[in-house]
């Protein structure tokens, strides 16, 4: 399923970073994708499902999330950290702001586990 994603900061988001970015509260509240019920319909999942979000800059795999934001089929929210930092791409255009919001992504329903943060690391280093 072809969707946009938006980022941005969540409450738990910002709970879990002040417990530290390590934590298990961390995580649980920035590796997830929100998604609109219908879309999660669509690709026969529930919440607590994972799911593989794949840009053009690269792959994560999150826990899908009913979202009570997004109210709108085709949109989906992931919440700032080093999961939505990996599939949105550093490119500023000048700005000095990387583009956060509307990024075209691929969705679908995965059995894989929830990318750790050694995950991601160890994708990028050589």
């Amino acid at each position: 399923m072809e969707i946009l994603i938006l980022t941005g900061r969540t409450i738990n988001q910002g709970c879990g970073k002040e417990i530290g970015k390590a934590s298990k509260e961390y995580v649980e509240s920035v590796a997830v994708c929100e998604m609109n019920e219908k879309d999660m319909e669509n690709l026969r999942i529930r919440d607590g499902d994972r799911v593989k979000v794949t840009t053009e800059f690269g792959s994560v795999i999150l826990t899908a999330k009913k979202s009570r934001r997004i109210r709108s089929p085709g949109t989906a929210f992931i919440p700032y950290g080093p999961w939505a930092n990996y599939i949105m791409g550093s490119s500023t255009d000048g700005t000095g702001m990387p583009l956060l919001k509307g990024v075209p992504a691929h969705v679908e329903p995965t059995e894989e586990k929830v990318s750790t943060i050694r995950d991601l690391i160890d994708s990028i280093t050589v």
